[in-house]
C-alpha cells in the first residue's frame, strides 16, 4: 500500500536528519541530490524541520556563493547534551558533548582497588555531574557507558561477572537514580567495533570481526552491518577460548588457561621479557604491552624485538584463526591499545600466519582508534539514542 502523505513526510524528514548527522551541514541542493526528492519537497522539508527546532542555518557553502541555495543547514547541536563513559577496573574516563557529538569537556578519575564500592560509585557519579555542569551541559539527555563484562541482551544491564569490581554494576544504577537522563550500557569491545566501523579501520566493511588487544582480550562481531551480541550477550568472549600453548584449560569462572593466558597484556609483557625486552614508560592507563609492542615495531629484522613481534603474531593467530573459521568475516581488525601500537607490521605478520592456517581469505587491519575507541563508541550510542528520541516522527 502506498504511504500516506504524513507517513511519506516523516520518512523524508528522518532521511534528511540522518544525512545531516552523517554528512554534516548540507545545502538544500545537496539534500535534493542525496535524497532524490524534488526541489519543492526539499524546501518543505527544510521549513518543517526548522519550525520544529531540529535544524538551523549554520553557515554558507563557499565564499562566493550567496542566497537561499547557499545556506548550510545543520542539526541544532544544543538541542540536547550527552555524556560518554569508559569504565575500566582502574577508573573512569568521561566525555561531555552536544547532540552532533562535538566534545564540550573531558575528565577522568582514578579509582583504586582499595576504594570501597560506595565511595567509588560516588566519585564516578560526581565526576559526571560536575563535568556536565562546568560545560553548561545540564541536564544530560543520554549517557552512553562502555564497560567490561556481559550486557544482558534483554534488560540492557551489566551482568554480574567474576573478576570485575562491584562498583561497575552499582554505577549504572546510581546514574539512573541521580540523572534525568537515559542511560545506555554496552560491552567495551562492542563499542570499539562500532567506533572502528564509523570512524576507524572498518569504515568500508559491513561484515568484520574486531580482536580487542588491551589489558584483556576480547572480540566483537559485526555481520551485515549488525552488531551481534549472542543469546546471553557473550559473543566474542574469546579470552575463554581453549588454545594450544597454555598451561591448562579455562573454566566457567576464569579465563586462565584460555586465549587470555597468551594474549592479555600481562602475558605479552612476559613474552617480551623472555626475549630480553624491558618495558618502556607507558602512557597513563595504557597497558604495558602496548609500549613494548610500539617499541618492537621500530626494530630491525633479526633483532630480539623483531623476534618478539613474530612470537606475538604466532600467539594472536591462534585466536584469530578460530574466529575466522567460525564466522568467515573477511576482515579482522586488531583493536585496542596493543593492536594500534602494532600497526601494519603486526597486522601483516598475523595475516601471513592466518593465510597459512585458514583457507578463508581474510584481510587483517590495524585498528585506527586504539583504546580511545571505547569512549568514542559510547558517545556514538549516546548520540544515536538521543537522536532516535528527538527525531521520532510526530503527528502532522
Amino acid at each position: 500500500m502506498p504511504a500516506s502523505p504524513s507517513t511519506a513526510r516523516a520518512i523524508n524528514d528522518r532521511l534528511a536528519l540522518r544525512l545531516l548527522q552523517s554528512e554534516g551541514p548540507l545545502t538544500a541542493g545537496q539534500l535534493k541530490e542525496l535524497t532524490g526528492l524534488s526541489r519543492p519537497s526539499v524546501a518543505d522539508l527544510v521549513e518543517r524541520l526548522t519550525a520544529q527546532g531540529l535544524i538551523e542555518v549554520v553557515g554558507e557553502a563557499g565564499a562566493r556563493r550567496r542566497g537561499p541555495n547557499a545556506k548550510l543547514h545543520g542539526i541544532v547541536s544544543g538541542l540536547a547534551h550527552l555524556a560518554a563513559l569508559d569504565v575500566r577496573t582502574e577508573g573512569v574516563t568521561l566525555t561531555v558533548a552536544d547532540l552532533v557529538g562535538t566534545v564540550l569537556a573531558e575528565a577522568s578519575a582514578p579509582i583504586g582497588d582499595e576504594e570501597g564500592t560506595g565511595p567509588a560509585v560516588e566519585r564516578a557519579v560526581a565526576l559526571v555531574e560536575r563535568t556536565a555542569k562546568e560545560a553548561g551541559a545540564e541536564p544530560l539527555h543520554t549517557v552512553g557507558i562502555g564497560a567490561p563484562g556481559l550486557i544482558d541482551p534483554v534488560t540492557g544491564e551489566l551482568r554480574d561477572s567474576s573478576g570485575l569490581p562491584e562498583w561497575h554494576r552499582r554505577l549504572v544504577a546510581a546514574l539512573h537514580e541521580r540523572l534525568p537522563a537515559r542511560v545506555l550500557v554496552e560491552n567495551e569491545t562492542n563499542l570499539a567495533a562500532l567506533a572502528e566501523q564509523r570512524d576507524g579501520a572498518a569504515r568500508d566493511r559491513d561484515t568484520f570481526a574486531l580482536l580487542w588487544l588491551g589489558h584483556g582480550i576480547g572480540a566483537a562481531v559485526v555481520l551485515d552491518g549488525v552488531l551481534r551480541r549472542g543469546a546471553s550477550g557473550g559473543t566474542g568472549e574469546i579470552g575463554f577460548l581453549p588454545v594450544p600453548g597454555t598451561a591448562g584449560l579455562p573454566s566457567a569462572t576464569g579465563c586462565d588457561g584460555g586465549f587470555h593466558s597468551l594474549a592479555g597484556s600481562a602475558a605479552i609483557a612476559e613474552l617480551a621479557r623472555a626475549h630480553g625486552l624491558v618495558a618502556p614508560t607507558s602512557a597513563p592507563g595504557e597497558p604495558a604491552a602496548a609500549a613494548l609492542v610500539r617499541e618492537a615495531v621500530r626494530a630491525e629484522p633479526g633483532t630480539p624485538a623483531a623476534r618478539f613481534l613474530d612470537a606475538l603474531a604466532d600467539r594472536l593467530v591462534l585466536g584469530a584463526a578460530s574466529v575466522v573459521a567460525v564466522l568467515d568475516p573477511g576482515c579482522l581488525v586488531l583493536g585496542g591499545e596493543v593492536g594500534r601500537a602494532g600497526g601494519d607490521r603486526l597486522a601483516t605478520r598475523v595475516a601471513t600466519r592466518l593465510a597459512a592456517m585458514s583457507p578463508l581469505p581474510t584481510e587483517v587491519r590495524a585498528g585506527a582508534l586504539g583504546g580511545a575507541a571505547v569512549l568514542r563508541g559510547a558517545l556514538l550510542i549516546a548520540r544515536d539514542g538521543a537522536q532516535d528520541d528527538l527525531f521520532a516522527p510526530t503527528d502532522r
